[in-house]
């Protein structure tokens, strides 16, 4: 982790919320559930809980059943 004198820039690290793998947040789509499901936040704009999804085939086929077992968490 850089201090406030170095040069390098800090990289957020994120989890995917299916396959649990920690990587680059810039490599992640980032998602937020309301009432009418999930929303898919491309610009980063609305302040909201967000969860990180990996852009793979398998990851998008687990997130539905991620959403089921998280039907209780606060939405928007």
């Amino acid at each position: 982790m850089p201090n406030k004198n170095s040069k390098a820039a800090h990289i957020p690290i994120r989890t995917c919320v299916v396959c649990k793998k920690k990587v680059d947040q810039n490599q992640l789509l980032n998602f937020f559930l309301t009432e009418s499901g999930i929303v898919f936040d491309f610009g980063r704009i609305i302040p909201v809980r967000r969860f990180y999804l990996c852009p793979s085939a398998d990851c998008f086929k687990g997130l539905s059943k991620w959403r089921k077992g998280h039907q209780k968490r606060k939405i928007r």
